[in-house]
């Protein structure tokens, strides 16, 4: 008797899960991307965000020639939050139910793609968080930085086990998550991540922390940030002030679900 042949993820089509890439600027990098992701799963959506550096052009070629690749373009640069939200939104209508979101810089491993996708599948109702594993390439700043925020992230939420709150690959049920950005003008830009972690916790969506590594590209290397310390950390700064306010005003129910064991 013949074996069955493995069937790639990448080959036949899902109808529930999608991976959704914001790409902002990003460079020659997104390619590559993109393709790691296509070689991994079936379909991959990216919203261009405005870009001027002429990767829109390219990606709306590659998805020419790629019936798994859906490209949409937005006129104006929005702001990462802004721009997975458009996919969210064209995504339910479609009727997907879940998205594996993943930056276009190259720094995501789309290797672990099947393993975020088949975890989601086992748990729907939760939200599948990648934790960075970093190498030398991360820079300490960055790396000690994000701590404060994990800290002010499980603060609000009365620890209910948010691995990482900023790292931008994971899975998230759709549904709750474009209701929780429906409901409030925030995480339209670098607060995306971490907002949406704390504020789908407080709708009782459960963390599940998978690890996965991180890779910080050097310029000659292709890499490229928008990361800006002061703009960005200014704008942390004021979001978790709010979801404090916010934890406080919650904290009878929050305290409730978990002496409850929710």
């Amino acid at each position: 008797m013949t074996p069955a042949v493995p069937v790639s993820p990448a080959s036949v089509p899902s109808t529930t899960h999608l991976v959704l890439i914001p790409s902002y600027n990003p460079g020659e990098q997104v390619y590559a991307t993109v393709r790691a992701a296509r070689a991994q799963w079936n379909p991959v959506w990216v919203v261009v965000d405005g870009s001027r550096d002429g990767t829109a052009e390219g990606l709306l070629a590659m998805a020419a020639d790629d019936p798994g690749l859906r490209v949409e373009v937005l006129p104006e640069n929005r702001g990462k939050g802004a721009a997975v939200l458009h996919g969210l939104d064209l995504a339910a209508a479609a009727g997907f139910t879940h998205a594996l979101t993943m930056d276009s810089d190259g720094q995501h491993p789309a290797d672990l793609i099947p393993t975020f996708m088949a975890r989601s599948r086992e748990t729907p109702g939760a939200m599948v968080l990648g934790v960075p594993v970093f190498d030398a390439s991360a820079p300490a700043l960055r790396v000690k930085g994000r701590k404060v925020s994990n800290w002010w992230a499980n603060l609000e939420t009365l620890w209910m086990g948010i691995g990482d709150s900023l790292y931008g690959f994971r899975v998230y049920p759709i549904d709750p998550l474009r209701a929780v950005m429906r409901g409030q003008r925030w995480m339209r830009r670098f607060d995306f991540d971490p907002e949406a972690v704390v504020r789908l916790a407080w709708r009782g969506v459960r963390p599940v922390n998978l690890p996965a590594p991180v890779k910080y590209l050097r310029p000659e290397e292709g890499g490229v940030s928008h990361f800006n310390y002061l703009r960005d950390n200014t704008l942390l700064t004021w979001m978790h002030t709010r979801l404090f306010i916010g934890f406080v005003l919650r904290l009878p129910l929050l305290a409730a679900r978990r002496l409850g064991g929710r």
